[in-house]
């Protein structure tokens, strides 16, 4: 593994340059790392002579993890560029505003996602669509291009931006983290160093690339470490362990509940054969990752470290279950209550490692020491609220115990995280509020003992109005922002929506009682697509499921 720490991404991408070794493994075969520095070259070049004159060196990727999206990290990489990471669970016009917000002249996809596109008014932007016979006659006269011959104005360095990830937070709309490229190539040399990424290892990314944790965790250390790259087009649990035994795998990342959807799995009796010896990844938590590495022989590592690059966490060998470790080098951490602006006492735990005093010890991560942030791209205001009083607030709720070691408690009042997906309540209760029988909407996360979150929804019917689920789905069905993971699983029926003092909708005290409450609770129970009443069965149900899955306290109880 090379020693040195690298100043920009495209010097990553520069020292694969005659490198035969295998680099690239995909569905469809193994490209080297000579090959795949070959391919980001043709596509910087392409890049240089297509982007308009005076345009943002900014190009929109709305792909799958297939191999043109590295292609286009390193091509931006070389030229200079930064690629907006597209999610393709977005709908209408939201991700229409993701496209035109970060000033994507260039959006590459792929057929499978055209219908996403289709009646998206995107004007100025140039659809490259990577697999036909266009694309490639496209690309056909920059086969001979090499790394560093096209760039854009002064060519990359360690300030160039290279990344636009979009994160979520409670100003709604999600917001663009800016990354450049010398924090980047910075923070893959550090894992590098920190796993001992080597040649011999192969990165699994199974994670989508679109989401800063593929990138930034699996991508950029095997860059660092001359690791290999191998693909996944989406995740799939059942397909896991084949993959990693034909990729012969040693790595890999993952997000919020994925670890739980590989434990669901049937055992089979090889599931020890296989190469893999480490997992990077957040939300999994200690029992689980118990669980996995008693199943498969392989340890999962807790982290926690946001896009925006604001905070880390650090985990240290003598660090608790349960806990993420302390602050990482140069972080001056602290749990804040963000109504009093004061640190939150310690943590007070039990025998078993469960907290007793979470009415005063969960606050949100605040860092009050230096910050990697960068900022987001032309959103002022969320920048000002994310660094006000010249402190770095996380929007992350933590607990600390008394030995100053840190504990993940969730999000900050009005974001849900569903399956790895941050979703913004704002923008559902704008959804929501089109239905014709909704007076008021309030939408809020309510745990999940498989998907971390699921959205529930509290409704305010207008006068003389009756709630009805076939109405209800039918809404839904039609509307066209509305993504995959943003319908509610419980809509609860209130009379009048709770208030504050100051007329703002009492989150908190709905999220406190969630869908244990004298209300009418609708719900579409895990794999149905129809909405029935919540009834005392279904509630004793997934009370005992949380009580199975030692979650029992984030429901009060």
């Amino acid at each position: 593994m090379r020693t040195t720490t690298p100043e920009t991404v495209a010097e990553l991408i520069a020292r694969q340059w005659g490198d035969h070794r295998p680099g690239l493994k995909h569905a469809d075969g193994v490209l080297s790392h000579h090959r795949t520095a070959r391919e980001a070259a043709a596509r910087a070049a392409l890049l240089v002579d297509l982007l308009p004159p005076g345009a943002e060196p900014h190009i929109g990727v709305l792909l799958d993890n297939t191999p043109e999206f590295p292609f286009w990290l390193g091509a931006a990489a070389l030229a200079g560029a930064a690629v907006a990471g597209i999610n393709p669970t977005r709908r209408g016009p939201e991700l229409a505003r993701d496209i035109l917000h970060t000033d994507c002249r260039i959006l590459v996809t792929e057929r499978t996602h055209l219908p996403l596109l289709r009646g998206l008014d995107l004007p100025g932007v140039r659809l490259l669509i990577t697999d036909t016979e266009e694309y490639e006659a496209l690309l056909a006269p920059y086969a001979g291009a090499k790394p560093g011959e096209a760039v854009l104005g002064q060519g990359p360095g360690p300030a160039s931006r290279l990344l636009l990830y979009f994160t979520s937070g409670s100003t709604g709309a999600p917001k663009a983290a800016i990354c450049t490229q010398g924090r980047l190539a910075g923070a893959g040399a550090s894992l590098a160093r920190h796993f001992s990424v080597t040649p011999d290892d192969v990165h699994y990314v199974c994670m989508p690339l679109f989401h800063g944790n593929a990138v930034i965790a699996d991508w950029l250390p095997a860059l660092a470490g001359g690791a290999v790259v191998a693909l996944r087009r989406r995740f799939s649990a059942s397909a896991f362990l084949d993959d990693v035994r034909a990729y012969e795998a040693t790595y890999f990342t993952y997000v919020g509940r994925a670890v739980q959807y590989l434990l669901a799995t049937p055992p089979r009796p090889d599931d020890r054969a296989h190469t893999l010896r480490l997992g990077f990844g957040t939300e999994a938590g200690a029992v689980d990752a118990a669980r996995f590495a008693e199943r498969f022989g392989a340890r999962l590592v807790e982290g926690y470290g946001a896009t925006e690059g604001g905070a880390s966490v650090q985990r240290t060998p003598d660090t608790p279950p349960g806990a993420l470790g302390r602050a990482g080098a140069g972080d001056d951490l602290a749990v804040i209550d963000p109504e009093t602006g004061r640190e939150c006492p310690p943590a007070a735990l039990d025998a078993q490692g469960r907290l007793l005093n979470g009415a005063e010890a969960i606050g949100e991560l605040v860092n009050k020491g230096r910050s990697l942030f960068e900022g987001y791209w032309r959103n002022p205001d969320a920048e000002a609220a994310r660094t006000r009083d010249g402190w770095y607030w996380t929007g992350d709720l933590f607990f600390r115990d008394a030995d100053g070691f840190l504990y993940f408690a969730g999000r900050t009042d009005d974001r849900l995280r569903v399956d790895s997906e941050n979703l913004a309540a704002a923008v559902i209760e704008n959804i929501l509020a089109r239905w014709a029988r909704a007076a008021a909407v309030a939408v809020y996360a309510v745990p999940d003992a498989v998907a971390g979150d699921q959205v529930m929804a509290a409704v305010a019917l207008r006068e003389g109005a009756a709630f009805s689920p076939e109405g209800f789905e039918a809404f839904l069905a039609v509307q066209p922002d509305l993504g995959t993971k943003m319908a509610p699983r419980y809509v609860r029926i209130v009379d009048a929506m709770p208030t504050t003092a100051t007329n703002k909708v009492h989150r908190v005290s709905l999220r406190r009682e969630g869908f244990d409450t004298p209300d009418p609770v609708w719900w579409r129970p895990p794999g149905e697509s129809a909405y029935r009443l919540l009834g005392p069965a279904d509630l004793a149900a997934l009370l005992a499921s949380y009580e199975a899955q030692g979650r029992a306290e984030l429901l009060g109880r």
